[in-house]
């Protein structure tokens, strides 16, 4: 009989995770993460903030590399036809370095639900966690909400556990 494990075995919990409301600005969030997870020796892993509503609803979550997006000044970012010379790094970072710290103190004011990865996928707590890894491998997602009753947040799956689990069912087969 093989052991059905479900998401419920090795889901953590909100509180694992810093949280703010969708009206906090981006510098506002830059200080929680710079406390939570560079000063925090227990800082979880990936790096993340949870977003909510004012009904303390998941509405997404944010990563440093939405960070780091969102504070890039709108014209440094490359478009769909350019590309940036491999010849060119030593003028971009130039410009760079003195229009990021300008520009990006403004963009900073912005709110974090410009910036989010809004939660479009979830799991219930008694779903298999292979049905979880699939969502979180076709939908590149490092984080998965876990829903009860698809209303009630009851916790998040993450792929350092996903990976941990799969892996010991693999290794561990005679």
């Amino acid at each position: 009989m093989e052991n059905k494990q479900t998401v419920n075995d090795i889901m953590v919990g909100i509180f694992d995770y810093p949280h703010v409301p969708y009206w906090f600005s981006i510098g506002q969030t830059m200080k929680i993460m710079k406390t939570s997870f560079f000063q925090n020796k227990k800082s979880p892993d990936p790096k993340a903030v949870l977003v909510f509503d004012e009904r303390y609803s998941l509405m997404g979550f944010i990563t440093l590399k939405e960070v780091l997006k969102g504070l890039e000044p709108e014209f440094l970012k490359p478009t769909l036809t350019s590309e940036i010379p491999e010849n060119n790094t030593v003028s971009l970072t130039v410009v760079w370095d003195e229009l990021f710290s300008k520009e990006s103190k403004n963009l900073a004011e912005k709110t974090v639900n410009n910036i989010m990865l809004p939660v479009k996928h979830f799991v219930d707590p008694e779903d298999p966690i292979v049905k979880a890894a699939y969502i979180m491998l076709h939908n590149d997602l490092i984080l998965l909400p876990v829903l009860e009753e698809k209303r009630r947040f009851a916790g998040l799956v993450r792929l350092n556990e996903v990976f941990e689990n799969i892996s010991m069912r693999i290794l561990n087969k005679d």
